[in-house]
């Protein structure tokens, strides 16, 4: 029989996405609904691992007082991080190398100690990945999808990626005036990681002549036509999206910065190589706008804030019926559950069959290819 549950714990790792405050306030609401205690974990699992760190304690209690009114707020209110994860947790050693190790175990013994019962871990890949490692240790988790990327794998989107769209498309249809004013090509690039979701949709949406995503290693000639033709139409601007994670046929992908231990690499620079070779292709003037981190700040949209409460809300419920590793799904008929491991470390890509891809095609919009 299972155990009856009095306490659970929350926490909200990876990057931050517009809807995070709305899944920990439905967290706690339902929760408080059924009676039970609701704590909030700071900065990932750091509040558990670093307490020294938090002068008002690394795990805090969350009630309906304290949630209320955050659901339209950006960010997390319990802080979040991409760094020093868990299960890979890198150590400085004596002789000067660093090491990773495995800290699972602290991280189950102070939910042993303080008698927490079960835990919603609210993040992507990483986090997810995480969630089911402790799941598979005892702990009852449900994992909760958020990535403004949307490239997680067995649900229809996740929350912040409508937010991030928005945006996103919001400053390509502001990119276009200045860009046919002075007879510019302007490359736009957006986060999105290895996956071209963002870039995609904002670029169909804001009207892009020129797309470029990982799915589909773009050749630079094939853009440079595009250019020429539409110079041709005698239209003497144009808008090229591209997806942090891009590259070339040929090519590799360009990085902030590459993986160290504990670390992921840093995805970035690509829209810079691209504005340049076109420059030197086309001869003409080019700019680049690097969206960047504006596409995760900010308010949720009413579809992310609406998701955000809905997969919160699923999660209690699911705690409750005594599922356990699993995370909450959103499918066309509303929102289900799926098994952790078939989340963890998957990427869910754009299909070259893709509906939204074929109406770039044949909208007219160059991919590269």
């Amino acid at each position: 029989m299972t155990k009856k549950i009095k306490r659970i714990a929350v926490n909200t790792g990876g990057g931050d996405a517009p809807g995070l405050n709305a899944v920990i306030q439905s967290v706690v609401i339902a929760a408080a609904n059924r009676g039970w205690d609701c704590f909030g974990i700071r900065d990932g699992f750091n509040g558990i691992l670093f307490p020294e760190r938090y002068s008002e304690g690394g795990v805090t209690r969350l009630t309906r007082d304290r949630v209320r009114g955050i659901g339209h707020l950006g960010g997390t209110i319990l802080g979040t991080t991409n760094k020093g994860n868990p299960l890979h947790f890198p150590v400085n050693m004596p002789d000067g190398s660093v090491r990773e190790v495995d800290r699972s175990d602290e991280l189950l013994t102070y939910f042993g100690t303080h008698e927490i019962d079960a835990l919603v871990s609210i993040g992507g890949d990483g986090s997810l990945t995480i969630a089911d490692a402790l799941h598979r240790k005892g702990l009852r988790v449900v994992g909760v999808p958020k990535t403004i990327d949307n490239d997680l794998d067995k649900t229809f989107t996740t929350f912040g990626f409508d937010t991030a769209v928005g945006f996103a498309t919001e400053c390509i249809d502001r990119l276009h005036t200045t860009a046919e004013s002075h007879q510019r090509v302007l490359v736009v690039e957006v986060m999105g990681r290895y996956a071209g979701w963002i870039a995609l949709h904002a670029g169909i949406a804001g009207n892009a002549h020129a797309i470029l995503i990982p799915e589909i290693g773009f050749d630079i000639d094939k853009v440079a036509a595009k250019i020429r033709e539409r110079e041709a139409a005698g239209h003497l601007y144009s808008i090229v999206v591209v997806a942090e994670g891009a590259q070339a046929r040929d090519g590799h992908r360009e990085l902030l910065a590459p993986a160290e231990v504990g670390h992921a690499e840093r995805l970035g620079g690509i829209g810079s190589i691209i504005a340049q070779a076109l420059g030197n292709t086309t001869g003409k003037e080019t700019r680049v706008a690097v969206l960047g981190h504006l596409l995760r700040g900010g308010s949720p949209t009413s579809f992310d804030r609406l998701a955000a409460l809905r997969f919160g809300a699923a999660a209690v419920r699911g705690l409750d019926a005594g599922k356990s590793g699993v995370m909450v799904s959103l499918g066309v008929d509303g929102v289900d559950y799926v098994a952790l491991e078939e989340v963890a470390g998957h990427i869910r890509n754009v299909p070259m069959d893709c509906d939204t891809l074929q109406t770039g095609r044949d909208l007219g919009i160059s991919f590269g290819d």
